[in-house]
Order: C-alpha cells, then sequence, then structure tokens
C-alpha cells in the first residue's frame, strides 16, 4: 500500500441515510493500517442494511489522496523533473580561496562547495529536487581548506547524474574561472574520499626576505641580543641579517634628515583629532616604509641561511606529536601525533613585476591538523630569522607548550591529495585510478594564473609576511602593543612571549651549560633528516584524520 502522509488525506463525509446491501456490507474487507499510520483518520459512515439490527455498523474507509509539489527556498512549486539515475563518482577539483570562506558548505557564507553545488544543480549533474541538501547526494570532501586557502588539486564524492557526456564542460560553464572542474571518474558505492585518502600534499610559496632576522630595537631582536651575553654560544650570529639592516640604514641616511628619522622611529598613530598636525610626518613615515620594503625585495637569501631553513623543515620528517602546533590538543592526546612522509625546500626563484625571491615548501603528510602546517612553516622561518638551534623544533614535540603563531594563509595551497592504497582496490574492481598526474599540465596553468599570481599581487599591494613578521618582532607580552623603548637600549622592556627562540630556550626544558653540544649529541644518535625517515616512526593508519590547515 502506497504511504500517504495525514496532511494529505482529505476526508469525505458519506451519506448517512444511504442503505448499503447488507452482503455486501458484512463481507467486504476492513482495510487495516500499519501501526505507524495510526494517525491517520478517515471518517467513519455509519450504514445499517435493509432489516438489520440497528447495533450493527460498518466502518468505511473513503479517502481521496492529493499529492503537493515540493516547494524551492522561495516557497514555489518544484517541477517534476524524470529520474534519472545516479553514480557514485569522484571529482577532481582545483580552486583559488580568495573571496571564499573555505571550501565547506557553511550557509550563508560564501564556500568552494556551496559554488560547486549549484553549478552541478544548474548544469543538470543533481536534480533540483535534491538541490537543498549535501547528504542526499552523499557530498564529501577529501580535504577541507581554510578561508583563503587555494587548492590546485582537491577531491569529492557524490552521487551525481552522468548520462550527459558534455557533463564536466557544462559544470565548468556554471563556475567562476576561479574554479576548476579536472575530471570525473565513476567509483564504486562504498568509496569516501576523506576516509580513503592515504595522504596529501601541501605547498607553501614563502618570500625569503621572511627570513631576514628580526629589526634592531624591535622586543624579539633586544630579547635576542640579551640572551646572546647572558648565555654565549647557543645562538648563531647572523651576519647576513646585519648587513641587510646596515645597509638600509645607509640608503634611508641618503633619503631623510637625521632629526626626520628619529621622528621617524618615534612615531605612532596619533588621535584622529590630532592628525592633521602630524600629516606631514606621516607622509614621511610612508617615504620610509616604502623605501624599506623596496630594500626587502632586493634581498637574496645566501645558500648558509636557505640551508638553516631546509634543516629546520626537516625536523618535522617522521613521526611527532604536533600538539604546539595547533588549537585545542595536549600532549597527552593521541591524536596529536602525526607523520610527515616528505619535506621539499626548492631553490629560490624571483618572480613578479616587484622582482621579488620566493621559494616553495612541499609537505606530504598522512594527516593534518588545524593550522598545523602555518605553525610549521612559522617555526622554522622564526628558527632561521633568529639562529635559533634548529632542534628547538624536535623539542617542541615535548609536554612544554609554547606559543607558535601562524603564518599567513596567503602562501597556503593544497597541492592534491593521495589515494595509494584505494587506488589498487578501484583497479580491482575495473575502476581507473585517482591520480592528479594526468592533468598536470592544466593544473600548473591553472596554479600560474589563478593562484600563484594573486599570491604575488597580494603581497606586492598589502605586504602581509612583512606585516606578519614586524609584528612578531615588536609583540609586547604585556599588551600585544608595540614596544616605545629607545632603538640603542639592549634590554628590552618586557620579554617577548617567543622567548622560546632566545638562547634561553623552550621554558621548563633543563639545557645544561652547552646546548649546541647536547644537540649534536642527539644528532648523532638518529636525527631525523629529509633523506631518511625512520620506518617505524609510521602511526597506526586509525589515527584520527583531520584536514584545517
Amino acid at each position: 500500500m502506497e504511504e500517504v502522509a495525514p496532511e494529505q488525506v482529505q476526508e469525505v463525509q458519506g451519506n448517512t441515510e444511504a442503505h448499503i446491501d447488507s452482503t455486501t456490507a458484512s463481507t467486504a474487507p476492513t482495510e487495516a493500517l500499519p501501526s505507524d499510520k495510526q494517525s491517520r483518520k478517515a471518517n467513519e459512515i455509519d450504514s445499517m442494511a435493509d432489516g438489520a439490527p440497528a447495533e450493527k455498523k460498518q466502518k468505511t474507509d473513503q479517502r481521496q489522496i492529493i499529492r503537493e509539489p515540493k516547494l524551492d527556498d522561495n516557497g514555489n512549486p518544484i517541477p517534476r523533473e524524470p529520474r534519472l539515475p545516479k553514480r557514485k563518482v569522484a571529482v577532481m577539483i582545483g580552486y583559488c580561496g580568495t573571496g571564499y570562506h573555505g571550501m565547506q558548505y557553511n550557509p550563508p557564507n560564501p564556500t568552494i562547495e556551496a559554488a560547486l553545488f549549484k553549478a552541478f544543480v544548474d548544469a543538470g549533474a543533481i536534480s533540483k529536487a535534491n538541490s537543498n541538501d549535501l547528504k542526499k547526494n552523499n557530498f564529501m570532501r577529501a580535504a577541507r581548506t581554510d578561508k583563503g586557502v587555494h587548492a590546485g588539486g582537491n577531491l569529492i564524492s557524490l552521487k551525481m547524474i552522468i548520462e550527459d557526456p558534455e557533463i564536466m564542460d557544462k559544470i565548468n560553464a556554471n563556475l567562476p574561472e576561479g574554479i576548476r572542474i579536472w575530471d570525473i571518474e565513476r567509483v564504486n558505492k562504498a568509496f569516501d574520499c576523506r576516509k580513503m585518502c592515504s595522504s596529501r600534499w601541501y605547498e607553501y610559496l614563502l618570500p625569503t626576505y621572511s627570513l631576514i632576522g628580526p629589526k634592531p630595537g624591535t622586543i624579539l631582536y633586544n630579547d635576542i641580543e640579551s640572551s646572546k651575553t647572558e648565555l654565549p654560544g647557543v645562538l648563531d650570529e647572523d651576519l647576513e641579517s646585519k648587513e641587510f639592516w646596515e645597509n638600509f640604514e645607509a640608503a634611508a641616511k641618503k633619503e631623510f634628515t637625521p632629526e626626520e628619522i628619529a621622528a621617524i622611529k618615534d612615531y605612532s598613530p596619533p588621535p584622529r583629532e590630532e592628525f592633521d598636525d602630524q600629516e606631514e610626518l606621516y607622509q614621511k613615515v610612508k617615504q620610509w616604509k616604502l623605501l624599506e620594503n623596496t630594500h626587502r625585495r632586493q634581498y637574496r637569501i645566501s645558500e648558509m641561511k636557505l640551508n638553516k631553513f631546509r634543516a629546520a623543515m626537516n625536523q618535522y620528517l617522521g613521526a611527532h606529536n604536533f600538539h604546539n602546533f595547533t588549537l585545542g590538543k595536549e600532549f597527552k592526546d593521541p591524536s596529536a601525533i602525526r607523520f610527515m612522509k616528505e619535506i621539499k625546500v626548492s631553490d629560490p626563484f624571483v618572480i613578479g613585476d616587484a622582482k621579488a625571491e620566493w621559494v616553495s615548501i612541499k609537505i606530504h603528510g598522512q594527516s593534518f591538523m588545524l593550522h598545523q602546517i602555518r605553525k610549521m612553516i612559522s617555526m622554522a622561518t622564526l628558527i632561521a630569522r633568529c639562529g635559533t638551534p634548529v632542534e628547538r623544533i624536535s623539542q617542541a614535540f615535548g609536554p612544554q607548550k609554547i606559543n607558535i603563531p601562524k603564518a599567513p594563509a596567503l602562501g597556503l595551497l593544497l597541492e592534491a591529495p593521495v589515494f595509494e592504497s584505494y587506488n589498487k582496490r578501484l583497479e580491482k574492481f575495473g575502476y581507473k585510478p585517482i591520480d592528479f598526474s594526468k592533468y598536470q599540465e592544466k593544473v600548473d596553468a591553472f596554479k600560474m594564473k589563478h593562484i600563484y599570481d594573486k599570491i604575488y599581487a597580494e603581497e606586492v599591494s598589502d605586504n602581509v609576511f612583512n606585516a606578519f613578521f614586524s609584528y612578531i618582532d615588536s609583540f609586547n607580552k604585556v599588551t600585544g602593543a608595540q614596544t616605545e623603548e629607545s632603538a640603542e637600549s639592549n634590554k628590552p622592556a618586557t620579554k617577548s612571549i617567543f622567548e622560546f627562540l632566545s638562547a634561553h630556550g623552550i621554558p621548563g626544558i633543563d639545557y645544561g651549560k652547552n646546548e649546541k653540544e647536547d644537540s649534536n649529541k642527539e644528532s648523532s644518535n638518529g636525527q631525523v633528516n629529509k633523506e631518511s625517515a625512520p620506518a617505524t616512526s609510521k602511526p597506526a593508519e586509525a589515527v584520527e584524520q583531520t584536514e584545517k590547515n
């Protein structure tokens, strides 16, 4: 019997004076409703057969079914469509995250999934009847990305109507240029792209001037220099950064008078009502910053400093407790253990109209936690900037809690998810393996036009990395404001919360008399490096898979 909703039942009042044949009344079967439909009521019609006793009554279920059409979000009826078969598919995608609140569907905010879902419906890959709920289509993503984060390759799995051979072109025609479909592949019904993803490749683009040491006079600079005096021999002498700042000061003296330089260094934004009185000084400050930014973009990293940064990044290889590299994780939480399989730091390259120098960092990991990659990049960069021993990163895997800032989201992009293990099962069932290398030429062209160029342009216009590291250098432990202390002073008014970068190290760790000696001993006893990650360090496959970077 067809299921009928209670509100779709129209009760029909029969004629209570009509007589029904006694034989028919006594033999007509009474339709029994299942228990879950007992709430449905129909009018009872009392009828008595000729000559039959008055107390003998027959209940007759007389109902008319009225089907109400489904409504869209605006309350308008959705026209019925012919039912077409849906197939489980894997959809390979790429996107520029600028202007979106991340990957995951999150109304009313614009997201990558919202744009994709709308394009699927408009192209006919998802019926309008199923257009108001992702779950109806078994929608799942291999990796989530945060606000502003890009992806050269990502993957979603869902049920789609793919009878039309031109369906992929139609979907792309309904998408903005910053979101592309690379391919659509059939998969088996049990395929879950998040659970079946064995690992992920991420890329981070970093301007090399981010590795210049802290500006003289800032809190972090003073903290580093004073710790060198108290504990000599622990930190490296950064002659490269010292030369950079001396050259900038020499260039500034050619553009500004000594009085202007002193006023610029003491400048702090005035209250709005006093702004007009300092308009001339404000313009001088802008000229100073322009000169400094130009000087930064002319910086070219030395092989020694680049190798220091590479050595710092190699500290992450293997299985470690990354509780300090995310939010809300305690040291004892087993889900904080993550396995980094491979890390590559490119040679420097010059790009863009500003002719700035950049490096590309690629990280291949089993899974990642919230902000983990951005904190990994930040920590390694700060180590190289401050001349801190690279072993400080390994020490950060211990139980002591430290504050690691997260690097800008601007440089981060998901390279591609990897389905190495599951591809073997797909091939066994007669499906094509999921492999982004087949579309590498299209992906590279897309990344250059819609991702790389936007990253470079945004850094030129907004100085995102310079602003971030300048803020870190001048961060005040008590108020978070910039220090007003004179540049001539060697001791800061307050200690930086990033004291773990200084010769004093991570609070709570006993370094003994010579940290470098201890570090060398640790290195000789099996320090993980880029070429050899320990085979026994891989955690169980059951480690929680969390993707937010």
